[in-house]
């Protein structure tokens, strides 16, 4: 790809840039959010047309003009946000607009269909029947759905866009094994991630874009993660240093939860939480923690237990509820419950405190909501052409930064932050701590859920862990390492 420019409505997402990828290896793409990874591949794929530019295949100039001309040429992309529909099968899934027919082709051949998908899962060492339906599995397993299906088109060029987002370890080995095998096979690779580390891990090239420009490529074993990140955001990133905790036993409780018990998902749940605090929740895929935090915003119901909120006992049916008692709840999956995304910034930002911002007649003064959104969007640096911009044409980490901005502005003082960095870059994630810790200064209490180790060991206070829906263990930010937090996590019952 060389030259390609690419402008959207108020914004140039790509100036001039470039990339190549050879057969056999996995090209690492990083960039901050915003940075135009994903708009090149997206026009690599057909998805978007290029305004300028031109992209050569096996030597030859092509210009692909749709999704299923890439796949045709034997290029395909597992995006970041699923292409699976719910209701139908695995098997159905992976042969959607190419399905097998029998007779005079009236017929689906669903048999056909579904052992050639066997085959295909059976190859990934995938335990997952092809008659379930996508519905009923994981997001993990989803994930792999995903790779099959870019499998089954015998591709030579396959986008990986933030494939590990959702996955375990023993998932992300299992991934790698299966990157590995495609690489013997001399399919080309791009490799879209966050996870510094598993560049090291698995890439053999690194390309950085910056602000829509190309910034450089470099062989990975000739380059430090330090230099990759300098390169993505244009200055040395200094990591906030971990909060004290020295007078932390001795603030006012502002949240407690007794016995919380709902199925097999939540087993009789019990902590508390401290005014100014951070309360990590660490654990591994299942181990309940987003079903407690759901719990405790009234999304989902409980069977038994009790809330305290300020010492007073509250009765939380409903997220209204829990927003009335002072709690936001910043989900991990932003685009589903947390943002509308055909609306725009400004009246995402102000969606749950409405009620403040009605004049008389129940009339929304639009000053005030405008002058609070722009605020909001300077004090969290949120990239966007303006507060009309609808949110959908938002980067992810941007996206994130406007459901935290939802809740500051509710001025809620128990917030709830569910995987509040996943999918976000370095230099977005360094904002995001910084923001958490101002959060705990101006007195606002946090329980932040995350599956990255070093997030949880770099920002909690406390650290309760989970395994299979049980509080297995609780440690000071003094005791805490990953190894500890891992004997917990692996803990059962």
């Amino acid at each position: 790809m060389e030259g390609i420019d690419k402008k959207f409505p108020g914004v140039q997402a790509l100036s001039k840039c470039r990339f190549d990828l050879r057969a056999g290896e996995v090209h690492a793409l990083v960039g901050e959010n915003g940075a135009g990874k994903s708009t090149l591949m997206k026009i690599l794929t057909g998805v978007y047309s290029k305004d300028n530019g031109k992209i050569f295949y096996k030597g030859k100039e092509v210009n692909i003009l749709s999704p299923k001309m890439a796949q045709e040429l034997g290029i395909s992309m597992i995006h970041q946000e699923f292409n699976l529909i719910p209701h139908l099968t695995v098997a159905q899934n992976i042969f959607i607009g190419r399905e097998i027919r029998k007779g005079i082709g009236f017929i689906l051949d669903e048999k056909e269909i579904n052992k050639r998908t066997e085959e295909i899962l059976k190859n990934m060492n995938l335990n997952v029947d092809p008659c379930t339906k996508v519905m009923n599995l994981t997001v993990a397993k989803q994930q792999m759905v995903e790779i099959a299906k870019a499998l089954s088109y015998n591709s030579e060029v396959l986008i990986m866009d933030e494939p590990t987002g959702a996955l375990t370890e023993s998932e992300i080995e299992e991934l790698f094994r299966i990157i590995n095998q495609l690489r013997q096979k001399g399919v080309g690779i791009v490799y879209i991630t966050h996870r510094m580390e598993e560049i090291k891990k698995i890439a053999d090239r690194v390309t950085v874009l910056r602000d829509g420009q190309y910034i450089g490529t470099a062989d990975v074993k000739d380059i430090s993660i330090d230099q990759i990140i300098k390169m993505m955001v244009g200055r040395e990133i200094y990591e906030t240093s971990q909060i004290s905790t020295s007078d932390n036993d001795e603030r006012e409780i502002v949240l407690e939860v007794k016995n919380l018990k709902r199925g097999n998902v939540i087993k009789d749940v019990s902590f508390k939480l401290r005014k100014g605090e951070i309360l990590g929740i660490a654990g591994l895929m299942g181990a309940g923690r987003t079903e407690v935090a759901r719990a405790i915003f009234g999304a989902d119901p409980l069977d038994s237990g009790e809330i305290y909120v300020k010492g007073k006992r509250v009765h939380i049916k409903s997220p209204k509820d829990a927003i009335s008692h002072g709690i936001g709840y910043l989900s991990e999956d932003r685009k589903r419950y947390g943002l509308v995304l055909d609306m725009d910034v400004e009246l995402n930002i102000v969606l749950a405190s409405l009620e403040r911002f009605k004049g008389l007649l129940g009339w929304v003064k639009r000053d005030k909501t405008k002058s609070e959104s722009q605020m909001r969007v300077d004090e969290l640096k949120i990239k966007t052409p303006s507060l009309q911009q609808k949110v959908k044409f938002l980067s992810g980490g941007n996206q994130q930064k406007v459901v935290i901005a939802k809740w500051l502005t509710q001025d809620s003082d128990i917030l709830i932050f569910d995987e509040p960095t996943r999918g976000i870059d370095v230099g977005a994630k360094n904002e995001i701590y910084k923001l958490l810790n101002e959060l705990t200064r101006r007195g606002k209490s946090i329980i932040m859920i995350s599956s990255e180790l070093p997030e949880i060991l770099r920002m909690s206070h406390r650290i309760i862990v989970m395994c299979e829906g049980r509080v297995t263990g609780e440690l000071s930010a003094a005791e805490a390492t990953e190894e500890r937090i891992m004997y917990y996590a692996t803990k059962r019952e």
